[in-house]
């Protein structure tokens, strides 16, 4: 990245503040590994697992808001390093968990990684200028890779040294992560002349308020609902529907999963460069158009079909098969990536001064998503008895979120009309 475009030691920063979130998203995402085995243990419903995928995901949703409020008054770093170290308790205490409400109630601690983004995301746009703050959000948001570490690793640990293993690994993983961030990345710039777009505080908790009351920060929740909430989602979900829809061993599940994660995450940075170069609106409205025509045919059901002929009885058999599906979500999950970035790219050009806090409910919003999906998905599944009732879910949140987008744009264009005429004197400014 151009270092004219940004403050001196930005590259250290935004290479630290990237590794404390990906570490903070392998640890977010652990119950995605852990699921498995405990619905074959515990014997849960699909109902029953979405609610354990969500417990860490509520958490993970709802401290974003105030931890970006504190973010635009604190100094990120510090909080950053805080926030980490609040998680190891909980990773500590996880072998010593062996019922499903022991689980949901840790979950909701292990949740507090989730509100790493909203630290880091404050943290990374004090660095850089508008001109470059897509793929600066970007290059950070390539932090969700932290999901396929997990995905690579977890299994890996449980396989040599068992599942007691698990958490206290990750307890080590994240406090040499910690300690190194606290070490080696610099404090974020205070505002300066040499850098007329660094975020400064908001001015007041009623700004906020009065911010949050606007319908557009309510749509950019909406659209990062989707291409972030559902990403969580199917993080969470993937790995069991390959099992009980194709019949994969765990492993095959994982590798799966993994590669969806992993490409989703690392195009993120490039999705933040189309953003810059072509606007947030016009990438998020193709990411759209795309993740709808997928969905459409994810959504359909293995279907046997009878057709009674002149002389003969023809057999019809329609499905998705394991490739097919699995190219399908491949792509939802490659423009999901630039999704998340313009997005973001979207809301810094209308909040520049207030990243933490509009940034933060913006990600609540989004994160909530990862909480109230893997719910939604196991009570459509219990009820219609199909797998794929859950991309038929998420067919119809798409469908709500291009209507909302396609009347706000057209909103627009009408406003700026009228703001042209009037500068015009085509029209009376009464």
């Amino acid at each position: 990245m151009n270092n004219k475009q940004s403050i001196p030691g930005a590259s250290r920063a935004l290479s630290m503040a990237t590794i404390a979130f990906a570490a903070n998203f392998s640890v977010w995402i652990l119950y995605a590994v852990i699921g498995l085995e405990l619905q074959k243990s515990l014997q849960l419903t699909a109902t029953q697992l979405g609610f354990f995928f969500a417990s860490p995901m509520l958490t993970g949703a709802l401290a974003r808001i105030p931890m970006g409020i504190l973010t635009d008054s604190y100094n990120p770093k510090h909080l950053f390093t805080l926030q980490m170290l609040c998680i190891l308790p909980a990773l500590l205490i996880l072998p010593r968990v062996d019922s499903l409400s022991q689980y949901l109630w840790l979950g909701l601690w292990l949740g507090l990684s989730g509100a790493s983004f909203t630290i880091g995301i404050r943290y990374v746009c004090a660095w850089y200028t508008r001109d470059t703050q897509g793929t600066a959000m970007g290059i950070f948001g390539a932090g969700n890779a932290g999901a396929a570490i997990t995905l690579a690793i977890a299994p890996l640990i449980i396989q040599h040294w068992g599942w007691a293993s698990l958490g206290p690994s990750y307890a080590a993983g994240l406090l040499i992560v910690a300690l190194l961030f606290a070490w080696l990345a610099p404090s974020a710039p205070n505002a300066s002349k040499g850098n007329q777009h660094a975020i400064k505080k908001s001015s007041s908790n009623s700004t906020f308020l009065k911010e949050i009351g606007q319908l557009k920060v309510w749509r950019f929740g909406l659209y990062y609902y989707f291409v972030f909430g559902s990403f969580l989602a199917l993080i969470m979900w993937l790995p069991q529907y390959y099992v009980n829809a194709y019949d994969l061993s765990i492993q095959q599940a994982m590798a799966f999963t993994l590669f969806f994660v992993a490409t989703s995450s690392m195009v993120r940075a490039l999705g933040g460069w189309f953003a810059d170069r072509y606007g947030g609106r016009a990438v998020n409205w193709t990411v759209f158009w795309i993740c709808l025509v997928c969905l459409f045919f994810l959504s359909y059901p293995p279907t046997t079909m009878t057709i009674h002929g002149v002389s003969t009885d023809v057999h019809l058999s329609i499905e998705i098969n394991l490739w097919l599906f699995s190219g399908l979500i491949f792509i939802i999950g490659i423009a999901q990536g630039f999704g998340r970035a313009s997005v973001y790219k979207t809301i810094y050009d209308y909040y520049p001064n207030q990243m933490g806090s509009i940034g933060g409910f913006v990600a609540a919003i989004g994160a909530l998503g990862g909480c109230t999906l893997p719910i939604a998905f196991g009570l459509v599944v219990d009820i219609m008895r199909i797998h794929s009732a859950c991309f038929m879910l998420l067919y119809a949140v798409l469908a709500l979120c291009m209507t909302t987008m396609f009347f706000a744009n057209k909103a627009d264009r009408l406003r700026q009309r009228i703001n042209h005429a009037q500068s015009h004197n085509f029209l009376d400014q009464t």
